[in-house]
């Protein structure tokens, strides 16, 4: 979680001054329910930002962690595996078309991105900066390598898909992504803007119709 002060106009969140991790919003005024995102996610046109699924602790590893050795990084639980190929299909069953699906190079990001789409790529900008605790530069770092991710247009009637982690989606929205394996659906302006729509928890995927 972000320790340091995130700088506010982050886009589309409707923040007037600097948001720290401890008084970071889980969530959004006016935010769209499951079933509406799901009925915009039909259509296309949205980024859908997924934190990976659950890991089998949950402690900072992004100092130590060596990219390539899964043995140095917290690994997906079996609950997490679970989890990862019931969003899978989920989207699956609702008709949500899925186009490109990036994944941050940690392994719990991927093997999330692998067992729910079956396809992914890797893409660096979506990985922590390398410390316990922030400092101004570097949430700076992790939101200017995630923010054009976040509004660059999907191909049409497809729908972008990032797995990645809590601290650089905090940077970029002033948002904190709780718990593991929610999904977080933004429309993109494709010119560094984009607006958030909502969240779908992974308790709340079965209810969708």
């Amino acid at each position: 979680m972000i320790r340091r002060t995130l700088l506010a106009a982050c886009l589309a969140l409707p923040l007037a001054a600097p948001v720290g991790a401890e008084d970071a919003p889980r969530t959004i005024p006016n935010a769209q329910s499951p079933q509406r995102l799901v009925t915009q996610l039909r259509d296309g046109g949205l980024v859908i930002y997924v934190r990976h699924a659950p890991t089998e602790r949950d402690t900072a590893d992004q100092v130590s962690a060596v990219m390539g050795d899964c043995s140095t990084q917290r690994m997906l639980s079996e609950a997490g595996w679970a989890q990862a190929r019931q969003l899978g299909a989920h989207m699956r069953r609702l008709q949500i078309p899925v186009g490109t699906v990036i994944s941050s190079e940690y392994c719990r990001a991927w093997q999330t991105a692998d067992l729910a789409f079956g396809r992914y790529r890797k893409n660096a900008a979506l990985n922590f900066e390398k410390a316990a605790e922030y400092t101004e530069e570097q949430t700076a770092a992790m939101r200017s390598r995630l923010q054009p991710l976040l509004s660059q247009r999907p191909a049409p009637g497809k729908n972008t898909v990032i797995v990645g982690h809590d601290d650089p989606f905090e940077a970029a929205t002033g948002i904190y992504p709780d718990p593991m394996g929610v999904a977080w659906v933004l429309r993109p302006d494709g010119n560094d803007r984009f607006a958030l729509l909502g969240q779908i928890t992974p308790d709340q995927w079965a209810a969708v119709r």
